[in-house]
């Protein structure tokens, strides 16, 4: 059984963070956040597939190479991506590590490290170096919430997240915290992800549940369709309460990590940049989960569509013109577009006189949209995601300047 609970990172036991304020961000908020666990844990990460990539990526990359999946602590600036940096911000993500490292007493690959903020601007090694020494000095079992203060930059609001989970062997837990809100389209949005856990899981098996749990999580969710160069989403697993997990317990530990991922996710969307509204978009009837995943994810980033979804245009057309060009096999004679229940086209005919109907629905502040296919296939897939404001424009436009 799976049970929502307080605490966040550190609802697992074993577990304490940080969130501190060290100078990065001119308005004084937390900007350095640390997580740590009491003995090492297996450690596994999902990593951007943007090119463009960031220097704490390619540190925290190299660092789970070299410890075969065995991790400390895991060290997280915001206010700057040390993104585009050169040589100099490898280094300086470098330092982090090796700072952590030090004031642990581990090996700095024992340490990952992530970064997120405006890309190009230099990360004063100071700053950061000050930061983990208040940091670790104010590690504590209740400070999940600080760290997920710590890790924002135009979040509107903290995302954390636990569960209890209850099986034969005992009881463990799984808690996890995000930072999200502009630049987000995971393609493993500026996205970060930590997910902790005190179950025993050998550092093979936690990827692999990872993976599996971010594809309809992480993975499922957009704002504006851009892929950041600093995305990562990081897991760990340190046994202390005594219960592992083989592989007949896989799907119960997909289904604990996918609770407390779709949560996070959720929020990242529900906080999305000039966002007034959450959209899942169902598309129905395809041939492969891949192509039904291609449609809905296409209808989800239409600035079309999304733009509708702001102003309550129930406008099926949209919907239906981007199921046919999304790349997906497509049959416009069976094809079907719903908003909430009310079906607005269906089988080549449309249902306009429903258009009040639906357009007083999507005046709601949660909502869904199906589009069937029309091809008749077994397969479904869900993306979750916003409406389009003009506070996104304005937040975009004036978010270096």
């Amino acid at each position: 059984m799976i049970s929502p609970i307080d605490g966040g990172v550190t609802a697992p036991r074993g577990f304490r963070a940080a969130g501190v304020a060290c100078g990065i961000k001119a308005s004084g908020a937390p900007d350095l956040a640390l997580i740590v666990s009491a003995a090492p844990a297996s450690a596994a990460a999902v990593f951007t597939t943007n090119l463009a990539v960031a220097a704490p990526v390619i540190v925290s990359r190299e660092h789970l190479d070299a410890n075969q999946g065995r991790v400390r602590a895991i060290v997280t600036n915001s206010g700057c991506a040390n993104a585009c940096t050169g040589d100099a911000g490898l280094r300086v993500a470098q330092l982090m590590t090796a700072e952590v490292a030090r004031a642990l007493g581990c090996e700095a690959e024992e340490v990952l490290v992530a970064s997120t903020g405006v890309i190009g601007v230099a990360l004063d090694p100071r700053k950061v170096s000050d930061g983990i020494i208040t940091a670790v000095e104010a590690l504590t079992a209740s400070g999940g919430a600080d760290a997920a203060r710590a890790i924002m930059t135009t979040d509107p609001f903290p995302k954390s997240f636990a569960v209890r989970v209850e099986t034969k062997r005992g009881t463990f837990h799984v808690g996890g915290m995000a930072k999200g809100s502009g630049m987000i389209e995971p393609m493993l949005a500026t996205m970060l992800g930590y997910v902790t856990c005190d179950a025993a899981i050998a550092p093979g098996l936690l990827r692999r549940a990872l993976v599996d749990a971010c594809d309809v999580t992480f993975n499922a969710i957009t704002v504006d369709g851009e892929c950041s160069t600093n995305d990562c989403v990081f897991a760990l697993a340190n046994g202390a309460s005594g219960v592992e997990i083989e592989d007949d317990e896989y799907e119960l530990l997909v289904e604990a990590l996918r609770a407390v991922c779709l949560e996070l996710a959720l929020g990242i969307v529900r906080g999305g940049e000039g966002a007034t509204k959450l959209v899942a978009v169902h598309v129905t009837g395809a041939r492969t989960y891949d192509e039904a995943k291609l449609a809905a994810r296409a209808i989800a980033n239409s600035l079309l569509v999304k733009t509708a979804i702001h102003g309550a245009d129930p406008n099926w057309g949209r919907l239906i013109a981007v199921a046919g060009r999304c790349g997906a096999d497509f049959h416009l004679a069976g094809a079907r577009v719903i908003i909430g229940d009310i079906v607005l086209f269906e089988q080549g005919r449309p249902f306009d006189e429903r258009a009040p109907q639906a357009a007083e629905y999507l005046t709601r502040d949660r909502l869904e949209i199906t589009v069937d296919l029309g091809v008749g296939g077994p397969e479904d897939a869900t993306i979750w995601t916003c409406d389009l404001s003009a506070e996104y424009v304005r937040i975009n436009a004036d978010y270096r300047t």
